[in-house]
């Protein structure tokens, strides 16, 4: 080794600065490690490639459960955000979230200033070429400038931008986003290693210039009126409130999509790879939905000071001049220009089952991979699965235990668990269907849920653990309160009940089971029967849940308790599956290629039957 080169030490690196890098880097860097973060391009620190945009249905666990544990988003979108709302206020808690509007601008600014005010911490520009390995550990990286970097650790958060293809009509070139320069050697070095790999690919929607869109066609989608922020730590207020705007593609767009659709890059065959379901290109929907005679589009602000508008729901990468054709049939977008076209970007990802659930390699000693790299979609996943593989990183070396979250503890564990373990078909992303649990794994009792765990970490403070504590007895107090506080069938009792809708009470009860009504509000309860002025909003939200749904969530728990017997069951690393008789083949094969680590994961494999459970319940230890 180079002595020189030598002297170049960390003890950890993380390669690549979007959502994940920047949670990995200061993860570790917060542990008191000595971290570098290598990216291709210090101006595109933490950039938003594509919607505007941070949480949503699913996506709102994330970022709060990274939050109660001491990671950064939800901070930085406090600073960044210039709207918030509240979806499905009218459904059950479970699916409601929260989703901010972001000056992408200035997230960028805001997470640099964090990354560079940090302790520990060191950015430098670079594109990684190849990883350095002795006696299976990674021991470094080498930039194609030819610099060699050294640590004891490695976090790879590439994103898209191995062998990052862009793709618009009939025309493509090797970029990692558009107008931003590949990574096309590290993709060897990795197969080198002996990863396997495969390609996914995604796409984002034109932007349009806002002073070219007819508003007063469209309808207007304001934010919250009320206070309110993403971090738990921060205190509530209310946003700049820019608003976002609703309008619909109709036939005239249908058609012409359809007259058009051998420009596709789907038709065409200049795009074969799989991208997300979740987000299909408008051409896929014509095509998919042939039935449906509007899809809705959002225009959705990118910035305070930016004229630039996003098109949620008009994903396409058909050449520019049919994109701009396209927009032009969309009521209020009839003379709306174009300031960047649509585009698909194909990339490579290592497929996930070849790491453990700490996100540590199982081929490479001291190796972790977080992001897109590892076959998902999002900001918000990228960044917590940095989060946790920065804090294996720094586990390993600090010689501590491992920091693996189960599914049963958050939508991170759900998160981590099926990619581990399920195979993948298309970029992975979080949804509240893909818990088992999501009634008991609410984005109001993140806190509650996780605060504990980054406490011991060393990632939250005292006071700000104290803070949950707080709010967990408040909680308990308020529901004594109810339990205890009886109304009487008096004729004015009476008469409230009927004003709010609910049946009259023929005898005492208690404020507790009135609560328990599906019609009833603990507002309704606090304006006319009890006065919990003391307590604040989310502590008499988080009240009114555990009462109005507490058969469920003990259902959930009780069912919690069966999984964790699971769970319990350790699998022998060393297990040969194919010798095992009483398997099914096609659960040796499964069961060789994933290597679950427990009866649990094991369980959660698609092929395998309760029988060959039963089978391996007998193995395991």
């Amino acid at each position: 080794m180079d002595k020189k080169n030598k002297k170049i030490e960390y003890d950890v690196i993380v390669v690549g600065a979007g959502h994940a890098g920047c949670e990995a880097g200061l993860v570790c860097a917060r542990l008191g490690l000595k971290t570098l973060i290598l990216t291709i391009n210090l101006d595109k620190v933490a950039l938003m490639p594509c919607n505007p945009a941070i949480g949503g249905v699913g996506k709102t666990q994330l970022v709060l459960e990274l939050d109660a544990l001491g990671g950064q988003m939800a901070k930085t979108a406090d600073e960044a955000a210039i709207q918030i709302r509240m979806l499905n206020r009218s459904r059950g808690p479970a699916v409601q979230a929260l989703r901010a509007q972001i000056d992408k601008k200035e997230y960028e600014i805001e997470m640099k200033k964090t990354l560079e005010n940090t302790e520990n911490l060191i950015l430098r520009q670079g594109n990684v070429s190849s990883i350095i390995v002795k006696n299976n550990a990674f021991m470094g990286v080498k930039i194609e400038s030819g610099q060699n970097f050294y640590a004891k650790s490695v976090i790879i958060t590439s994103g898209t931008f191995l062998r990052g293809r862009i793709i618009i009509g009939n025309k493509d070139y090797m970029a990692g986003r558009m107008g931003e320069y590949p990574s096309m050697s590290l993709t060897s070095s990795l197969k080198n290693l002996g990863f396997a790999i495969d390609r996914f690919q995604t796409a984002t929607p034109p932007r349009l210039d806002k002073r070219t869109i007819d508003f007063k066609e469209l309808q207007i989608q304001p934010g919250e009126d009320e206070p309110v922020s993403f971090s738990f730590w921060n205190g509530e207020k209310i946003f700049d409130n820019i608003p976002s705007y609703l309008t619909y593609t109709n036939e005239k767009t249908h058609n012409f999509i359809r007259d058009n659709i051998r420009f596709s890059p789907i038709k065409s065959g200049m795009v074969n790879t799989h991208g997300p379901r979740h987000c299909p290109s408008i051409d896929r929907k014509v095509i998919n939905y042939e039935e449906k005679k509007r899809h809705p589009v959002f225009i959705e602000p990118e910035g305070k000071y930016s004229n630039e508008a996003y098109l949620q729901g008009l994903t396409t990468s058909m050449p520019f001049s049919i994109q701009q054709l396209m927009v032009n049939t969309v009521e209020g977008l009839e003379k709306a220009k174009i300031v960047r076209p649509g585009y698909a970007v194909e990339y490579d990802y290592i497929i996930p089952n070849q790491l453990k659930h700490t996100l540590e390699s199982k081929i490479i000693d001291n190796m972790f991979f977080a992001g897109q790299i590892i076959g998902t979609s999002g900001y918000e996943e990228a960044a917590v699965l940095g989060f946790v593989a920065g804090v294996n990183a720094a586990m390993n070396i600090l010689k501590k235990p491992s920091f693996i979250l189960k599914r049963n503890e958050c939508y991170i564990g759900v998160l981590i668990d099926d990619i581990i373990t399920k195979e993948l078909y298309e970029p992975y992303r979080v949804y509240t269907s893909r818990s088992e649990y999501r009634l008991v794994l609410r984005p109001d009792n993140a806190d509650i849920r996780l605060a504990e765990k980054g406490y011991k970490l060393g990632l939250i403070e005292k006071h700000q653990y104290n803070k949950v504590l707080d709010k967990v007895c408040k909680i308990n107090e308020v529901i004594k309160m109810l339990h205890r506080q009886i109304i009487n069938p008096s004729a004015d009792n009476n008469l409230i009940l009927k004003a709010l809708n609910t049946s009259i009470i023929d005898s005492p009860v208690s404020l507790y089971k009135l609560l328990k009504r599906p019609e009833i509000k603990i507002k309704d309860i606090m304006q006319y029967f009890m006065n919990c002025a003391e307590f604040d909003r989310k502590v008499l939200e988080g009240a009114e849940i555990s009462v109005k749904y507490k058969g469920y969530i003990d259902r959930e728990l009780n069912s919690i308790k069966k999984f964790e017997n699971l769970e319990n069951f350790l699998l022998n690393k060393e297990i040969d599956f194919f010798k095992i008789q009483g398997l099914t083949y096609e659960a040796r094969e499964k069961l060789s290629k994933i290597k679950p680590d427990t009866l649990g994961q094991a369980s959660r494999i698609a092929g395998i039957s309760p029988s060959d459970i039963s089978v391996l319940m007998v193995l395991s230890k």
